[in-house]
């Protein structure tokens, strides 16, 4: 199976959301992540966490707010699993990278 590191980003950082959420909205939100990691099962290799620019690098887009590491047979195998992704419901975008062997490892 080929890995995958998912990118979600956001409009506003995961800070920002989190410091406006209320704990009902904060606590709807993990049940949601948390419905979704249930049933992606095995794919999941590292749920990852919410995580904090500290330097963006010159990239313009909107703020990674978080990340996980994923695994599946393709692309669309990947596209599939994360087509219902909580994240896209509260208006996020998911960018997804494969993780590539290193020569001679």
């Amino acid at each position: 199976m080929t890995k995958y590191l998912v990118l979600y980003r956001s409009g506003m950082t995961a800070s920002e959301q989190m410091a406006q959420n209320t704990p009902e909205q904060a606590q709807a939100g993990m049940d949601a992540w948390m419905a979704w990691a249930g049933q992606a099962g095995d794919a999941i290799v590292d749920l990852g966490s919410p995580t904090s620019v500290v330097d963006p690098g010159g990239d313009s887009g909107d703020p990674i707010g978080g990340y996980s590491i994923l695994q599946a047979e393709s692309p669309d195998a990947l596209a599939r699993l994360l087509d219902r992704h909580p994240h896209k419901t509260t208006g996020g975008t998911i960018e997804t990278l494969e993780l590539l062997s290193m020569p001679g490892m």
